[in-house]
């Protein structure tokens, strides 16, 4: 019989949303960025609406802008983590959040897929972490990094899923007294 860990069933309790680098410079080269910012922001809300830990990392804030308004917005915390570091577990201040956070589920979603994203999600499964691949609310400049990036995380281990699949996932019933909420934000 398959466990939970196994099968890459989250819960509430057991996860957070990561949200890589989707900062201001980025804007103008990444691939399909409108569909990128609305499913990164259903996940927000959903995850907000659910009490789902957030982090957010911004990638060299300096020369690559902060997280974009469109983002900042949507979060009820805004306190991103600067880093220079491609992976997100080589940088002391995210693992220190991580740590007290003390969950084992990590979604992720952001940019770029082939740099900052597979980098922190092949780090976080050899540190035992279940990594959950949010593949329609990740990209990079080119679709051939995107979808090899993909390949990648699936090849380490990596569940893919997409954005209402998580979130439908983590509601779990239609039951849940905010379901009403949650409907609003996936249509």
């Amino acid at each position: 019989m398959a466990t939970k860990d196994k099968l890459g069933i989250i819960e509430k309790d057991n996860s957070i949303l990561l949200i890589i680098d989707v900062q201001e410079n980025f804007k103008p080269v990444i691939s399909n960025w409108k569909i990128l910012i609305e499913n990164i922001n259903k996940l927000i809300k959903s995850f907000q609406i659910l009490k789902v830990p957030i982090l957010v990392t911004e990638q060299y804030p300096k020369g690559l802008g902060k997280t974009i308004p469109e983002i900042q917005r949507n979060l009820a915390i805004y306190k991103p983590i600067a880093k220079r570091e491609f992976s997100c577990f080589s940088n002391k201040s995210f693992l220190n959040k991580l740590k007290k956070l003390k969950k084992k589920n990590i979604i992720i979603c952001g940019i770029e897929a082939h740099v900052c994203i597979i980098n922190t999600l092949l780090d976080a499964i050899s540190k035992g972490f279940n990594v959950h691949l949010v593949v329609d609310a990740i990209s990079s400049r080119k679709e051939i990094d995107i979808k090899t990036a993909i390949q990648r995380a699936k090849q380490a281990g990596a569940f893919l899923a997409t954005t209402e699949m998580i979130i439908f996932q983590l509601t779990k019933t239609s039951t849940f007294k905010r379901f009403k909420d949650i409907i609003k934000i996936v249509k």
